[in-house]
């Protein structure tokens, strides 16, 4: 998992070890950007508590992961994360985690497979579909349901030719994945819900 790198970051070395000293109690040092204005965030810091990363958030889970990894990874089980998702602020900030970085290593850990361009076509629109039919010729498609074009686009393209006309790849979690998301529900009953 991604680590503060302190010779990038955003502040004198003064500020530096401010933050080393902030979070000297914490199990694992949290991640911090080197974007972050690291001078005004400490100031921010220092006159409320609600700036730092709890240190229940550094805490590792029996599995090696912390709190922000079973986010990322309760996130994933909605089939709305993928490889183009804007990343919240909030897994830096409140989960002292490097979410784009680490999200790789959750692959690489086999809790998250990545899509092939055939099975990330459900995040396709349907004239986008249609339009990929027509292109190959298919005829009878206008009434077709999305699940319908979805499939004939698989069906009239190889793999190589649709994962050149489009970037964008879901994440699902692996069996490994899930079992270790429900390992860890305390993490998700304590996190602010919303609808993803």
């Amino acid at each position: 998992m991604k680590h503060t790198d302190f010779s990038q970051l955003n502040g004198s070395p003064a500020d530096v070890e401010r933050l080393k000293q902030l979070y000297a109690q914490h199990e694992h040092m949290p991640y911090v950007s080197p974007q972050r204005d690291l001078a005004l965030w400490l100031d921010k810091a220092a006159m409320t508590s609600g700036e730092a990363v709890p240190k229940r958030n550094m805490l590792k889970t029996e599995e090696g992961y912390l709190p922000g990894h079973i986010i990322i990874l309760w996130r994933v089980q909605f089939g709305t994360y993928d490889n183009q998702t804007v990343i919240s602020k909030y897994f830096e900030y409140d989960y002292g985690i490097d979410a784009k970085a680490d999200i790789e290593d959750l692959i690489k850990d086999g809790l998250v497979d990545v899509m092939t361009a055939k099975e990330s076509l459900i995040y396709m629109t349907a004239p986008l579909l249609k339009k990929w039919l027509k292109d190959k010729g298919v005829a009878g498609y206008s009434k077709f349901k999305k699940d319908e074009l979805v499939e004939a686009v698989q069906t009239a393209y190889t793999e190589e030719e649709i994962g050149q006309k489009f970037a964008l790849r879901g994440y699902r979690l692996t069996e490994k994945g899930e079992q270790v998301l429900a390992n860890n529900q305390y993490v998700i009953d304590k996190h602010p819900k919303k609808k993803f």
